[in-house]
């Protein structure tokens, strides 16, 4: 029995048989040719489903690791960063108001406009 469990997830079976239903499928098809008893078959799978989710748990992990790698080397902002300095632009810009908002007195604001020079014609 676990000679057709290292032949299946040897052939990527592993990997397709993922839901219980493909396994029970795919172990019926080797009772009725004979290649497994019927007695095996509930641990065969057992194994290989539990085969195929580790082997689809290493394949996640590869690929996020693949793309973490990727974006860095694209060096691109990640979420955490980009919130970070959105935030920090909000407080900037909340800064700058206060600041232009001491600034302005009210003596400056109700002056009327300064009068024209003089012409002289």
């Amino acid at each position: 029995m676990k000679d057709w469990i290292n032949k299946a997830v040897s052939l990527g079976l592993g990997a397709a048989i993922a839901t219980k239903e493909q396994a029970e499928k795919f172990v019926d098809e080797l009772v009725k040719k004979g290649e497994v008893n019927q007695s095996e078959s509930k641990q065969l799978v057992d194994d290989l489903i539990r085969k195929g989710q580790e082997l689809q748990a290493s394949i996640d992990a590869r690929i996020k690791s693949y793309v973490r790698s990727a974006l860095q080397d694209a060096n691109l902002t990640t979420r955490d960063e980009y919130v970070s300095l959105k935030e920090r632009i909000t407080e900037l810009e909340r800064r700058v108001e206060a600041l232009e908002s001491a600034s302005s007195s009210p003596s400056e604001s109700t002056d009327p406009e300064p009068a024209a020079p003089p012409t002289y014609e």
